[in-house]
């Protein structure tokens, strides 16, 4: 029962940092009215978001080896509940932005935190199963917190999901208190930072590995950030009626998080995860540059949102399998490739889509995806991207 809490805890840990990260999709048109501006402009809050997020996840991973995991975690769900609280009263976009800094700060430390912790508890036999669930678990938040986002700022204002949310956060952030172990190794041991940094970065394939999670996270952002606009945009729909298509897309990520956990166990999983990828990519050149109906525009979407999930928990099952006891610093390593991904699809797509429109956003999608599969294919091929080649070059 206590092993049973503990992984609810993690999950929904995870599943609230997943939600104040992703809550801004539907909200950034309203902002941008309320403030003056422009969608491209108000899409940076998730750049910033997603570049605190990855200054986090640097700082983290050391901490976590070296203190235990409890500390760590509910320090991170304070920080994000008052991140959030808070941005329901920011008079100003620089404030705002401002505070999804605080945001992604707190937002960041969960990730590596949380899945070091269930690699701790859980035997190796069921670690990709495990690991695969709960980002499964964790991406619902696309699937139930955008959406539900959508309907309280439709009803409420944009303000409104904030307040809802933050609420949430600090309720979390009790259920951790509550549940996670409290002697699950904290308290001070050997602290080390750069040392477990220069361990994991001096493997040629775990550096090729991050390229990939950058690039493939790239298309994944760039998509997901500017997906409500463009069905707001392109079919004319309100701001409450965009949350039924957003559900259907966010399952796309919960179905490619599963079958990442499933692919994670292959030899063959860094050519699929390319492959993909690159069906990804073409998916959302397709669904940007193409006039279709509105349902078979959000079935292609989800199909491309389900495509480009499929990688994340693969090179997450990478890094729990090479890390020893850094776990938590090497999934913060791939947690910064993955919001600097973020930063990338975020601040590209907002060029692009300035300057080109929405089909710009489809070619950076295909372009980072063919990327991926360039360095997929150039080093890690099926015969040295298995876990011993990995644990070979640890040795």
């Amino acid at each position: 029962m206590k092993q049973v809490r503990f992984l609810a805890a993690v999950a929904v840990g995870m599943f609230a940092a997943q939600s104040a990260s992703f809550m801004l999709a539907p909200l950034l048109v309203a902002i941008a009215a309320d403030f003056d501006t422009s969608v491209a402009v108000t899409g940076q809050l998730a750049t910033v978001t997603f570049a605190a997020w990855a200054v986090s996840v640097i700082l983290v991973g050391p901490l976590s080896d070296s203190l235990g995991r409890r500390p760590v975690a509910l320090t991170g769900l304070v920080l994000l509940s008052a991140g959030v609280l808070a941005s329901s009263f920011a008079p100003n976009l620089e404030t705002l932005m401002a505070l999804r800094v605080m945001t992604g700060l707190g937002g960041g430390m969960i990730p590596p935190n949380s899945m070091a912790a269930v690699a701790d508890a859980v035997s190796p036999a069921r670690r990709s199963q495990a690991v695969g669930g709960m980002m499964a678990f964790a991406t619902l938040s696309t699937v139930i917190g955008v959406p539900v986002v959508a309907l309280f700022a439709d009803s409420g204002g944009w303000r409104l999901p904030f307040v809802v949310t933050g609420s949430l956060l600090a309720a979390c952030a009790l259920l951790n208190w509550l549940w996670f172990p409290k002697n699950d190794g904290a308290g001070l041991r050997t602290f080390s930072f750069f040392s477990r940094y220069r361990t994991l970065l001096a493997m040629p394939v775990f550096r090729s590995t991050l390229a990939v999670n950058l690039a493939q996270r790239m298309a994944y952002f760039a998509l997901f950030s500017y997906l409500a606009a463009y069905l707001l945009d392109v079919y004319d729909l309100s701001v409450g009626a965009v949350a039924l298509p957003l559900g259907f897309v966010g399952i796309g990520t919960v179905i490619g998080s599963y079958l990442g956990g499933l692919v994670a166990n292959r030899r063959d999983r860094m050519p699929l995860i390319a492959v993909s990828a690159l069906a990804g990519g073409v998916a959302t050149l397709v669904l940007s540059s193409i006039d279709i109906q509105l349902w078979a525009a959000v079935a292609v979407a989800t199909g491309a949102i389900s495509l480009l999930s499929l990688g994340w928990p693969v090179v997450i099952m990478l890094s729990t399998e090479v890390s020893g006891k850094s776990r938590a610093t090497g999934i913060g390593l791939l947690g910064v490739s993955n919001q600097a991904g973020g930063v990338g699809g975020g601040a590209l797509g907002g060029i692009l889509l300035a300057s080109s429109g929405f089909p710009g956003i489809g070619y950076l999608c295909l372009g980072a995806a063919v990327v991926s599969a360039f360095v997929i294919a150039l080093f890690l091929r099926p015969a040295s991207s298995g876990a011993k080649l990995l644990l070979d070059e640890l040795s």
